[in-house]
């Protein structure tokens, strides 16, 4: 197999040649550590035979303001830092009125998909193509404010509902745009809940977020491609939520927050391939390559029997992870990996969605 088959073959929840190993997010800094005179991120990945390369959406500076934050497009400052995602500050919507005049950014504008057309030029049918984005709920929360629009949810139904119509649809247009311009393997980002279980209750979560994460997966079925659903955080009360609303993949079943790989396995992986979780809080960035291998050993061992494995750190590779430690996990999945032979997809596997399926030649472009 190669890197394409292996990735679609584990979000069908089959077993391929061998468990997948993919980062969504990789720092500059480590990736160029890790394999010195790479190109970019991308090249980094490819030279260390990983089995997809990613970016995400592209939401251009608009100005720079005093106190040392940036704007974007869709109004939000951020206070930038040393990770590849800055800090949200604070949002340009407070009030029901507000939420109904916003206009969020030009889903077609011509640099909206950043890096993905260079990607697909570079590494269509060698590597997976992933495009990182959200539905609905972490840019609300951005607009708003997290503790606003999460009071919200009591206090402001109709601003939250109003907030999340405008921002699904615009990011439901830009993803619909990356998946015909090659995008097979959508990762979709908001993130739910933290180390000590959800931001919301599972009645509020049901109420107010699974519809437009509904919509948005159910688009991107229908445009041909995967889906994994990514949060960091404990996601045991509304794991059975996230899954019901249909995605290919779960991620990144985060230890730190109590997330237990064989545990997620056991509970829903006859029905969503597991993605994850080699711990990037503390092991990438402090642990020992030999430490690393064992984690993957290990990680390998609780959810790769049966297929529908695909490992990935914990959350992504940041600029506190150990170049050493980054390569040591890649090379302990390509070691350790191996399935006696390949088998296809049981009878529950998704549809097809391959590169060549009809449905994605009806959207080549």
């Amino acid at each position: 197999m190669n890197s394409v088959e292996r990735v679609h073959a584990a979000l069908k929840r089959g077993q391929p040649d061998r468990v997948p190993v993919i980062e969504f997010v990789v720092d500059e800094k480590v990736a160029r550590a890790a394999v010195p005179g790479c190109r970019d991120v991308a090249d980094c990945m490819d030279r260390l035979d990983m089995d997809g390369v990613g970016c995400g959406a592209f939401f251009a500076k608009v100005r720079d303001n005093d106190d040392g934050s940036y704007t974007d497009e869709w109004g939000v400052d951020y206070l930038p830092g040393p990770e590849a995602v800055a800090h949200p500050l604070r949002g340009p919507v407070a009030t029901i009125d507000e939420a109904r005049a916003y206009v969020p950014p030009d889903p077609d504008a011509p640099h909206r998909l950043g890096k993905l057309p260079d990607l697909v030029a570079r590494y269509k049918g060698k590597r997976a193509i992933c495009f990182h984005h959200r539905a609905a709920f972490m840019w609300s929360a951005y607009l708003n404010g997290l503790d606003n629009l999460l009071a919200n949810f009591i206090l402001e139904p109709d601003l939250v509902r109003a907030l999340m119509e405008k921002v699904l649809a615009c990011n439901m247009r830009i993803v619909q745009r990356a998946i015909r311009a090659g995008a097979e393997v959508i990762v979709l980002g908001d993130d739910y809940a933290g180390n000590l279980g959800p931001m919301m209750s599972p009645d509020q979560f049901r109420e107010f977020v699974l519809p437009p994460l509904k919509r948005m997966i159910a688009m991107i079925h229908d445009e041909g491609a995967f889906c994994i659903k990514h949060s960091d955080g404990n996601l045991y009360p509304i794991l059975e939520d996230i899954v019901s609303a249909g995605p290919d993949g779960i991620n990144p079943v985060e230890p730190v927050a109590g997330m237990d790989l064989a545990t997620v396995k056991r509970l829903v992986g006859d029905r969503v391939c597991i993605t994850g979780n080699i711990d990037c809080a503390h092991l990438l960035p402090h642990g020992t390559p030999e430490q690393v291998r064992e984690a993957v050993r290990q990680a390998i061992a609780d959810a790769a029997p049966g297929g529908g494995y695909i490992l990935t750190s914990s959350n992504s590779i940041h600029s506190s992870c150990r170049p050493e430690n980054f390569v040591a996990m890649v090379r302990a999945c390509q070691e350790f990996g191996g399935y006696p032979g390949p088998t296809p997809a049981g009878h529950h596997a998704s549809p097809d969605r391959s590169p060549d399926s009809p449905n994605r030649e009806r959207h080549a472009s």
